[in-house]
């Protein structure tokens, strides 16, 4: 899969947030390996809350900014039978919330960029068709497969039932 990366807010250069992206898909490849199908590309936008309240409203009718926001543009179903030959095909969209990351992020005690790392792993499994809304099960399915990337990448269990670092 390849992860194409627009940075259009003014989150801090102080970490590379390419290579977090990077190995944020690289951590979630691992433990959704329908991603690593070779003609799949993702955009993951870098923005602030204006814009993610815009698309929050626009999309899912809720009028407030929110930290992710994941936009599949496969079914599950069509990801899991997608040949790896064949044209490119865009799997969907991510955008992140700098000052709503950062708030939460500080709520927590955590970094910026382990907590934004988090999302990432969190709107590329949405993308992979998993969704931690249709039924505690399916929750609890995401949650296992979020806790296992970010320990790859030694960030521990951001729901605190396991700490895996």
């Amino acid at each position: 899969m390849e992860l194409d990366i627009a940075l259009e807010a003014e989150w801090p250069a102080a970490t590379d947030w390419d290579i977090l992206a990077a190995r944020a898909a690289d951590a979630t490849i691992s433990q959704a390996p329908e991603l690593s199908n070779p003609r799949l590309s993702a955009s993951l936008v870098f923005a602030d809350d204006a814009e993610l309240h815009a698309l929050n409203r626009e999309w899912r009718g809720k009028d407030k900014p929110t930290n992710v926001l994941s936009f599949p543009m496969l079914e599950r179903d069509e990801l899991l039978d997608l040949s790896p030959e064949g044209p490119p095909e865009l799997l969907g969209d991510i955008a992140l919330s700098l000052e709503t990351c950062a708030r939460e992020a500080e709520e927590k005690g955590l970094p910026l960029e382990i907590h934004a790392a988090h999302l990432i792993v969190h709107g590329l499994l949405h993308l992979a068709g998993h969704d931690h809304e249709t039924s505690p099960g399916d929750a609890a399915a995401m949650e296992a497969l979020e806790i296992n990337a970010l320990a790859l990448m030694g960030i521990a269990d951001p729901y605190g039932d396991n700490d895996r670092t």
